[in-house]
């Protein structure tokens, strides 16, 4: 099998998982599912600004928000009956992404790398500042809601027609978007990132290429908003805050910044990790920052790269080789995810306000107890601190021998006696 009938392959697989998931989940994960949906998207419209262009901003939840207050006011519009059909209302927010976009990328985009970057934080942040005082346009703290309406038959009331509302409408941006990198602009896009000067001797304009760069990312943001307001059948201030863009930051880089499906993968990813985890514990931001700090440490180019760097060296020396680098991958990784949970966990509640209440009331008696994973764990016991440092030890010590064993892997011919080539690499720079 040929890396183009895999990847079609595995396209088609995840499209029949994506139809099928109204049968297969609860009205809960389907929600679930559709913020994943809107995730995606809006870390690949990121993408086409961050890892195609190369232009870091740090202040895109203001189209992502601009297109979610110009879809409730296309809603709200003709007395509630809505400017255009429900299923059209995210062009609403691709218009307002777009005009807002290009006019912030026209300021933004006369500087490059850390003023760039500074000047998209400060418009996000003036967006979000002044957003409470302009009730007529935001709402105020209140926001602005609506509803639905009723068209081509549909009443979309339910949780599954939103769902595949939103699934159309991720699914034809993405392939807008690929279509995009194939384009003439596209490929100059990437020349803004490996080399603008270059691009300028040649004689093009930057500024104007940079501009609708931008602005196209923040239409395609805008569109991402939209399907929110259709989702939540609201839209709030809250939606600038500088929380929404660093999750499209750290949603596109996890996922991979240098390839096209990376960010959604990331996106979609964490925002199930967020509704998964944080209904489990206080402490999920913290395993979220821990989880970047590893992809960018050790996974430079994302999950996606981590991906591909495996299947290339499946393909290269074939399954039996690579099966126990991955199994010694994954059991190391579990050793080390569950003695950093337990550590975080076990130091979360015994820093608690709760806890600290209960040892001040009567200093002379013992530390009591703390409850974890259905067990009581004595605080000052040796094997309640011992466990966790042996799981982070041996893990350490597999990833150590599993490294070695991957070089050992990546140095061996390929199948068929071939001389070795490095389309490997990538799994070693993952690894």
């Amino acid at each position: 099998m040929n890396a183009r009938t895999f990847t079609l392959a595995a396209l088609g697989l995840g499209l029949i998982t994506l139809l099928g998931l109204p049968w297969l989940l609860s009205m809960g994960l389907l929600n679930a599912a559709i913020q994943m949906l809107i995730a995606a998207l809006f870390a690949s419209a990121y993408n086409v600004v961050c890892g195609q262009a190369g232009m870091l901003s740090f202040g895109h939840a203001a189209y992502f928000g601009v297109g979610a207050f110009a879809t409730v006011h296309a809603m709200n519009a003709l007395g509630g009956a809505g400017l255009v059909p429900t299923p059209l209302l995210p062009l609403a927010g691709a218009l307002g992404g777009l005009l807002v976009g290009g006019a912030a990328g026209w300021f933004s985009t006369q500087r490059t790398g850390t003023y760039f970057a500074m000047i998209t934080l400060a418009i996000a942040e003036l967006l979000h500042s002044i957003a409470p005082h302009l009730k007529s346009v935001f709402g105020g703290e209140a926001g602005v809601s609506s509803m639905r309406m009723p068209s081509l038959g549909l009443g979309f009331g339910s949780t599954t027609e939103v769902y595949y509302l939103t699934l159309i409408w991720v699914l034809a941006s993405l392939l807008l978007l690929y279509l995009y990198t194939r384009t003439p602009l596209g490929r100059l896009a990437m020349g803004l990132r490996e080399n603008r000067h270059r691009l300028a001797f040649l004689g093009y304009d930057v500024h104007k290429l940079s501009v609708l760069v931008f602005a196209l990312s923040a239409m395609f943001s805008g569109i991402a908003g939209g399907l929110q307001v259709v989702s939540n059948e609201a839209a709030n201030y809250v939606l600038f805050e500088s929380t929404l863009s660093a999750a499209a930051v750290l949603n596109t880089y996890i996922g991979g910044v240098g390839t096209f499906l990376g960010p959604a993968l990331g996106a979609a990813l964490m925002t199930f990790f967020g509704y998964a985890v944080s209904d489990l514990t206080q402490s999920w931001l913290l395993y979220q920052g821990i989880l970047f700090v590893v992809v960018m440490m050790f996974m430079p180019q994302g999950l996606a790269g981590l991906i591909r760097g495996a299947v290339l060296l499946w393909r290269r020396v074939g399954p039996w080789r690579v099966l126990p680098v991955l199994l010694g991958f994954f059991s190391a990784t579990m050793l080390l995810a569950s003695g950093t949970a337990f550590l975080v966990e076990m130091l979360r509640r015994l820093f608690s306000r709760d806890y600290r209440a209960m040892l001040s009331a009567d200093p002379a008696v013992p530390w009591p107890p703390i409850p974890l994973y259905g067990v009581e764990w004595a605080p000052a016991a040796f094997l309640t601190w011992a466990i966790p440092l042996v799981l982070l030890v041996v893990g350490g010590v597999l990833v150590y021998f599993t490294r070695r064993q991957l070089q050992a892997v990546q140095d061996e011919r390929p199948v068929g006696g071939a001389t070795a080539s490095t389309s490997a690499l990538p799994m070693q720079e993952s690894a």
